[in-house]
């Protein structure tokens, strides 16, 4: 077996080498930001909860019944409470028990938020 010691030279910041290999960023979003801001995304990335955050953010005080949703969406109430669940799992809907009917509403500040941590995230600050 033939061994060959090769010269090293040190990288000069100006060569293709140091721009590939700098250190990670440090502003680089941490692991639970970013499960967070994932979960609340893959809870949106639903047509139907699209749809029911729109109904909910359109109706009177951005809350709604759970009975005036089966409707637009033409979806099955199973269906459509599944699709709510995941919304408040996500916390970007609350949940109130008034006597037999569920209203859901709009958690204040929860999409501002996810679209202002995005911000953080794609383009941060200098």
């Amino acid at each position: 077996m033939t061994v060959t010691d090769l010269a090293l030279e040190p990288v000069s910041s100006s060569s293709p080498a140091a721009a590939c290999c700098g250190p990670a960023d440090d502003s680089a979003v941490d692991h639970e930001t970013a499960v967070d801001v994932a979960r609340r995304f893959k809870a949106l990335a639903d047509p139907a909860r699209v749809q029911l955050l729109s109904i909910a953010a359109a109706h009177e005080g951005h809350e709604v019944c759970v009975c005036d949703l089966t409707d637009p969406l033409g979806l099955a109430q199973p269906t459509v409470s599944h699709h709510l669940k995941i919304l408040v799992e996500a916390g970007l809907l609350e949940r109130e028990q008034r006597g037999r009917w569920a209203y859901y509403s709009l958690v204040p500040g929860a999409l501002g938020g996810l679209q202002a941590t995005l911000g953080r995230i794609v383009a941060p600050q200098a």
